[in-house]
């Protein structure tokens, strides 16, 4: 016997599912939109992957498994609908991959099916998050992650310590998933690992990001990039840096690829993650720059400070003042969908153009990283302001 109180909640879930969300009006830039609610929480996560359902199984109807938060989604345009596999973190802090869909990207998320499995073929695997989708001209869907496992190389009493690796896996109709080797690289430590969706010169080519350590970069750090010849077996044997941290920016402690990069008619354009650190801790904010074409290893533009960063009530969470993001989507209209997670809790959209985001990284000023310069770029900007205004006075 099905428990009465579910079919309270339900109607609650479903009120709350089918609810519009708009344009925030209190924020602009001209660069992309706001929206007033996130696109999805741990609240949109069904009851019936929460609760026993069972009156005499679960009599008080409490929640069995709960869920902490829902955040940092890979996303994808198929067949029409809008895709995120979702990081989807229990209660007991492991996280889980789940696939929710849209008709219009911005609102009506709901998950379906069940949890995302493949072959368990990496037994010292705990954790696993932070999935980027990429549609390959190979025609495969690529998923890269987080593989993450303890350290058993750390003291007998150091239960934190952990090795990230990427895990790979791969499918083409977002059900069946096909598990492969982890993506093997130089470094000791490797996550925030994302596919180019073309060939290069007949390779996979890879943006990696390599670390010292699980959570300081060490003598590694910024954003690389590499190849390998077999996706089946996927090693890349050298890694060439091509997105330093820098001192005093906002990619000073850590930075690294988002989603995989956008091409457009000028370039690849990439949505990376910069973190710098504060009195209150590490600041995570997104920023934007743009690849060659002809040479995705090189960067031929790179807009100074932050593109997106937390904002108001984004600010505060399970890891307050972070702003992530894996997924981004480029509809047949060239509108774009940009998905990022504020504090590790829960999903928003923030939505542009193709000519936008092309107009934005190749003409904001770049960074010229010293306070004075700084100041020179404003004024030039409004001595050139004031002689407009003074010919339209």
């Amino acid at each position: 016997m099905i428990h009465e109180k579910y079919f309270e909640l339900l109607k609650g879930q479903e009120e709350f599912l089918s609810k519009k969300n708009e344009k925030n009006d209190e924020f602009y830039n001209g660069v992309y939109d706001r929206y007033k609610n996130p696109v999805i929480t741990r609240h949109h996560v069904p009851l019936h992957w929460r609760f026993d359902l069972n009156k005499e199984t679960n009599p008080e109807f409490m929640e069995r498994l709960g869920i902490n938060a829902a955040f940092n989604p890979g996303a994808i345009y198929f067949n029409k609908k809008f895709y995120l596999v979702v990081r989807t973190e229990g209660l007991d802090r492991k996280s889980f991959f789940a696939m929710a869909e849209s008709d219009n990207g911005i609102d009506g998320f709901k998950f379906i099916d069940t949890p995302l499995t493949w072959d368990d073929v990496d037994k010292e695997e705990t954790n696993i998050y932070d999935m980027r989708l990429v549609q390959h001209e190979d025609g495969w869907i690529y998923g890269i992650y987080c593989s993450e496992s303890k350290d058993l190389d750390a003291q007998q009493f150091d239960t934190s310590s952990a090795i990230a690796q990427a895990g790979l896996v791969r499918t083409k109709d977002l059900k069946k998933w096909e598990r492969l080797p982890n993506i093997k690289t130089p470094s000791p430590q490797q996550r925030n690992v994302v596919l180019h969706p073309e060939f290069i010169d007949g390779k996979y080519a890879f943006y990696t990001r390599p670390q010292d350590g699980f959570i300081s970069t060490g003598s590694g750090g910024g954003i690389a990039f590499g190849l390998c010849d077999e996706i089946t077996n996927p090693v890349i044997t050298s890694e060439t840096n091509i997105d330093e941290r820098v001192y005093h920016t906002v990619y000073e402690v850590k930075n690294g690829q988002g989603p995989a990069p956008i091409k457009t008619e000028k370039g690849w354009i990439h949505i990376a993650h910069g973190v710098r650190n504060t009195a209150a801790g590490l600041r995570y904010v997104l920023y934007t720059f743009a690849t060659s074409l002809e040479e995705p290893s090189k960067i031929i533009a790179k807009p100074g400070g932050h593109f997106i960063a937390p904002y108001d009530e984004e600010r505060v969470g399970d890891v307050s003042n972070v702003i992530f993001c894996n997924g981004a989507i480029v509809d047949e209209n060239n509108n774009i969908y940009i998905y990022y997670a504020s504090s590790d809790t829960r999903i928003h959209v923030a939505t542009t153009t193709l000519e936008k985001l092309v107009d934005y990284t190749f003409n904001t000023p770049e960074d010229p990283y010293r306070s004075l310069k700084c100041a020179e770029q404003r004024i030039n900007l409004i001595k050139k302001n004031l002689q407009l205004l003074s010919k339209n006075g």
